[in-house]
């Protein structure tokens, strides 16, 4: 990554300093060469004081990106202050064209190196080796995340616990128990691991959590403590020092507010331009779901919105008519987990139907129902009233906000996911939203869309 970063931004800044550069030739050597060299340097330090390298963030989530915007950021400042005390005319070509282009190649290329690494990754290459310590049960759910989604670049090789057990004896789902909990340091600094990943255990006491870490001083191994394991976004977790004393502070979800203005105003503003953007295409299909079979264009079906507010949502038809009332025919047929009804053959579908659920055509019409309010571009899968009617408590907080036209659900394999899985993609979506983590579903949306997964 720091060849990549430092081979981009020499590119960029000479690029530019060519390309401007020439018409001032005789002095390009004195002053372009200058500013060339004293932009890129600020740029690679700046990378470096934010720790834009550090492993821990590269391949997972927004941080990477968010430091590397704040080093632009910097050094965009430091080079405005350096020019207003040189008085440098040309200044503003490197603040208003050198660093913009910077971040967009720059960026551009992380992106297109964290697709590589995260193939990689899953390929079980590039992994960070990782000694889990703590309570067989809090172990055994780190054990399974990290093979959920090896993307983020751990993997368990060993774990320590109280007794030096695990559940199955000198194994842990797989993973050899080679200790106890006292033992730690000692086996990172003999065998090398990256990253030391501390559970939730009586046995964790302050006392002895300081004391694990002045002995992994100087074996280059990461402590990581995990306080609880639950599922909670980045920018809700904040850690305070009281007295002393690291405190893990979780933000409560936000339902109302600000945000949630900007997020409607977001959807209607872009089902508006996608209905514009989509209006032949729809036309279209709407012929060709009319001349293949016979029945409607569109097929009506209620749905339960935020508030358990009932409404009624649009869809390309997809299936012969009077799909529904044969649905209790194939019901010893079903595929499908939990209250889903799902059958990746189905006989009703028609032969457009088909086409338009792999690439997810048929679902176009909704953006009707986020132009009107009562669904949005991103959210929950809209669920069924007989779905909700045997809903718990938990799974009841899906309705705290509006389904959506795309999801967790739609880029995590759609019709392919298990019901407890589709669940609990909604519920993290419920608990975390955010501008930018819609601004990331509706991205991957495409990808998912474009290849068909899970979609039938």
């Amino acid at each position: 990554m720091i060849t990549s970063d430092t081979v981009t931004t020499a590119l960029v800044v000479a690029a530019i300093g060519n390309f401007f550069g020439v018409r001032d030739a005789a002095n390009w050597h004195e002053k372009w060469g200058i500013l060339a060299f004293g932009t890129e340097l600020l740029v690679l330090g700046a990378l470096a004081v934010s720790r834009s390298w550090a492993p821990a963030v590269l391949g997972q989530g927004a941080e990477e990106f968010r430091r590397l915007g704040r080093s632009l950021f910097t050094a965009t400042v430091v080079l405005a202050l350096g020019g207003i005390a040189l008085t440098s005319r040309n200044i503003k070509l490197w603040i208003f064209v050198a660093i913009p282009a910077i971040a967009l190649v720059t960026m551009t290329a992380r992106y297109l190196l964290r697709l590589r690494l995260h193939k990689q990754r899953k390929e079980g290459r590039c992994l960070r080796p990782v000694l889990a310590a703590g309570s067989p049960a809090t172990v055994r759910d780190l054990i399974n995340r990290t093979r959920k989604f090896p993307h983020l670049g751990w993997r368990v090789d060993a774990v320590c616990t109280t007794d030096g057990l695990g559940l199955d004896g000198d194994h842990l789902d797989g993973v050899p128990v080679v200790g106890r909990l006292a033992d730690v340091a000692g086996h990172v600094r003999r065998d090398g691991y990256r990253v030391v990943a501390v559970t939730p255990d009586p046995h964790w006491s302050p006392d002895r959590l300081q004391r694990l870490a002045w002995n992994l001083e100087g074996s280059d191994a990461e402590m990581v403590v995990a306080p609880v394991l639950m599922e909670v976004a980045g920018p809700r977790l904040h850690v305070d020092a009281v007295l002393g004393i690291p405190l893990l502070r979780v933000s409560m979800p936000t339902f109302t507010g600000g945000r949630r203005a900007i997020k409607g105003v977001v959807d209607r503003v872009g089902a508006t331009i996608l209905l514009v953007l989509f209006a032949p295409l729809m036309v279209l299909v709407g012929l060709l779901v009319a001349v293949d079979s016979r029945g409607g264009v569109f097929y009506r079906q209620r749905r339960v919105g935020k508030g358990g507010h009932e409404f009624t949502m649009l869809k390309f038809r997809t299936m012969v008519t009077g799909a529904h009332e044969a649905r209790g025919e194939l019901a010893d047929r079903n595929e499908g987990a939990g209250l889903l009804f799902k059958l990746r053959r189905d006989p009703r579908v028609t032969r457009v139907g088909a086409v338009l659920r792999r690439y997810s055509i048929d679902e176009l019409p909704q953006l009707f129902n986020v132009l009107t309010g009562s669904m949005s571009l991103v959210g929950p899968r809209p669920p069924l009233p007989e779905e909700t009617a045997a809903y718990g408590p938990d799974i009841r907080r899906r309705l705290l906000v509006k389904p959506g036209l795309t999801g967790l659900w739609q880029i995590s394999g759609r019709s392919d996911l298990p019901w407890e899985e589709a669940v609990r993609l909604d519920l993290r979506y419920v608990e975390d939203w955010s501008l930018a983590l819609d601004a990331v579903i509706l991205w991957k949306t495409l990808r998912a869309v474009f290849y068909g997964q899970g979609a039938y």
